[in-house]
């Protein structure tokens, strides 16, 4: 099938997107394939990801449809939580925009729910049988006051904002559960940031020796996880792009004004 993505001027969607302004929910499935896709993109090479009234140009990891605990409520993209772990719910699961992104800027909102936990994934592959985060980095989302990932990890490198499991975010300015953050990610040439409220608080550099010692130092290790190893390390493939993906922790979870620009 071919996957149409919406054709939306810059101005109807600022509105939509600005604030969650009561549309309902919806349910609907991206339609085809991405590379073949229509995006939004303003004059400034903006693609707008999200248009705040439907979920065209999504789908599940690793499957056709989106799965439907994936809805827009009030204007925004939200994750209905099964109170389970990752994951764990037939129909839930995490989900990629169908088109693979090189060079980027990201911004998005985000809030979670109290004790909520999720994550913005990019540069993903898609590999049968396995989770997105085995080839992707991941932006934590998280309530650092009430989810105990928070406590784990290395110097709060699991909390918000943080390479999950690698850097922690620094400033740490993550408002409290059920407040709106800004969230951003900015991939250049192997140099990647991390903003959280406007601020710069991750920065790191793929394909270093810097790189490969930070995984190695983490869950992802060879020892750990010799595939995760391998795919991290040359994380975006021979090409070096991939899929940005928002998680399934089984929390309520809640992104809008969803866009990427262009930096190639």
């Amino acid at each position: 099938m071919k996957k149409t993505f919406r054709i939306l001027g810059i101005a109807t969607v600022s509105v939509a997107m600005v604030a969650c302004l009561g549309r309902g929910n919806q349910n609907k499935p991206a339609d085809g394939d991405g590379a073949a896709a229509e995006v939004a993109q303003d004059d400034e090479n903006t693609i707008v990801l999200f248009d705040g009234q439907s979920l065209d140009g999504w789908r599940g990891y690793n499957r056709d449809d989106v799965p439907s605990r994936w809805t827009v409520e009030d204007g925004c993209l939200k994750f209905n939580g099964s109170g389970g772990g990752e994951a764990q719910e037939l129909d839930g699961g995490d989900i990629i925009f169908d088109r693979k992104f090189g060079n980027f800027k990201l911004t998005f909102d985000w809030k979670v729910s109290k004790g909520g936990n999720s994550g913005v994934f990019f540069l993903a592959q898609e590999v049968p049988g396995e989770p997105i985060y085995i080839s992707a980095p991941e932006y934590q989302i998280l309530d650092n006051e009430n989810h105990p990932d928070a406590l784990l990890g290395i110097n709060g490198n699991r909390k918000a904002g943080s390479l999950y499991d690698m850097i922690p975010a620094d400033p740490q300015n993550a408002k409290p559960y059920g407040e709106w953050n800004t969230g951003g990610i900015m991939v250049f040439k192997g140099t990647v940031i991390h903003f959280m409220n406007e601020v710069p608080v991750v920065e790191y550099h793929l394909w270093t020796p810097q790189w490969t010692e930070m995984i190695a130092n983490s869950k992802f290790s060879q020892d750990k996880w010799p595939l995760a190893y391998e795919l991290l390390t040359n994380v975006g493939g021979e090409n070096r792009e991939g899929y940005i993906g928002f998680q399934d922790h089984g929390d309520d979870v809640w992104f809008r004004n969803i866009k990427v620009q262009l930096m190639d």
